[in-house]
């Protein structure tokens, strides 16, 4: 292997790590921003900061902030559809769910993105990707009966997984309308640029007309929270995870959606006291088996 060649690969495994520590500590960050402050704002003060601190990277990357007509619009709908529908859904499933069962939930997103991809992009899926995403709902089904037995009688589990089953929808038809032949011909940061920007105005305007005028909670850790969510969890992360799309095909980048809910759940499981029964181990196996064998596949062909 090349000089070259290797330190392509130190790059790619490291952008790999940093996209799976990152995201899977989020989970647990989103928990505090969903107490004092409604969730619509605290989502839209997320994506405000993150939305200058993207449009400042541009920048300093010399990237052209101007799109075509059809790439803005495209922009508009990943927008819409990633920034404002996906994490208003998440935060909300996450006042109803721990944090490391919604990032297992999340891990399954591969599931519509598949079918979603076959309809609109005329993607093939392989009998052992259909195989592995049967194993992997089966676990998700075992966590969620754990969550049921475990929850306490007040509790709002059904609620707690429509909406992240909501988000989940969400966050795919962003994905596929990033995959069309019109996203992939845009350069990466400006595009995340425009889209969160479309996906903030949403978001304000949502909040005021169902939240109300602005709240804010001024301790340390929600504002830390909501900083360490825009910048390392949406202005670092975004243009990463896309390289590794870019650089490894969507099969192979996709196993950081395997290895994101470990490093939630292992976060859950000491900060949120989740407990871990039979039950909840035999589906975290099955779950994570099941996304394995479904990658496997999608990573032949990536």
């Amino acid at each position: 292997m090349s000089e070259g060649a290797e330190t392509s690969r130190a790059k790619v495994i490291v952008a790999f790590l940093v996209v799976t520590a990152i995201w899977g500590s989020t989970w647990l960050v989103i928990k505090d921003q969903v107490g004092t402050v409604p969730a619509s704002w605290s989502v839209t003060y997320r994506f405000l900061v993150a939305c200058i601190g993207m449009f400042v990277f541009a920048l300093v990357r010399g990237d052209s902030l101007r799109l075509p007509r059809g790439a803005m619009k495209l922009s508009m709908m990943v927008g819409v559809a990633q920034f404002f529908c996906n994490f208003q859904f998440v935060y909300r499933a996450e006042m109803h769910l721990t944090s490391g069962l919604v990032a297992v939930f999340y891990a399954l997103l591969m599931v519509p993105n598949a079918l979603l991809g076959r309809i609109f992009l005329k993607q093939s899926v392989g009998p052992r990707f259909v195989a592995g995403s049967l194993v992997a709902m089966a676990g998700i089904a075992l966590l969620m009966v754990h969550e049921y037995r475990a929850a306490p009688p007040e509790g709002r589990i059904a609620l707690g997984v429509v909406l992240a089953f909501a988000g989940l929808m969400s966050a795919s038809v962003a994905n596929v309308l990033q995959a069309s032949s019109i996203g992939r011909a845009q350069a990466v940061v400006p595009l995340i640029a425009w889209a969160m920007l479309w996906g903030t105005l949403a978001d304000a305007a949502y909040s005021l007309v169902f939240a109300g005028p602005p709240v804010f909670d001024w301790r340390w850790n929600y504002l830390a929270g909501v900083f360490y969510l825009a910048i390392m969890g949406s202005v670092v992360t975004f243009p990463l995870y896309f390289t590794l799309i870019r650089q490894l095909g969507p099969g192979r980048a996709a196993y950081n959606g395997v290895a994101v809910p470990v490093v939630a759940m292992a976060l859950s499981t000491l900060f949120e006291g989740y407990r871990w029964s039979a039950l909840a181990i035999g589906g975290a196996v099955l779950a994570i088996a099941g996304l394995l064998i479904a990658l496997s596949a999608r990573a032949k062909r990536a």
